[in-house]
């Protein structure tokens, strides 16, 4: 992975939900390194909503992806709200 790379989150972990994250939202590397094997990963929402942020992801809990949709995780966001 490097920077700007797409990526979508494969495991759901209390760590990512905590900060409003959670299995299959997408986002994109913010850091030209990882460290400690770990990626910061920006996280967006669709429309004029806050951006969810950016938080350090585990490297084995992404996967590459060709490009990101920030509607998606609107939608995973809205059932983790309920």
């Amino acid at each position: 992975m490097k920077y700007l790379d797409c990526v979508e989150v494969i495991a759901e972990k209390e760590e990512y939900a905590k900060q409003g994250v959670h299995k299959g939202m997408q986002g994109v590397i913010w850091l030209e390194e990882s460290i400690d094997g770990t990626w910061d990963v920006f996280f967006d929402l669709w429309g004029e909503h806050a951006p969810i942020g950016d938080i350090a992801i585990k490297k084995e809990d992404l996967k590459l992806i060709p490009k990101m949709d920030a509607e998606i995780n609107e939608r995973i966001k809205a059932e983790f709200d309920k």
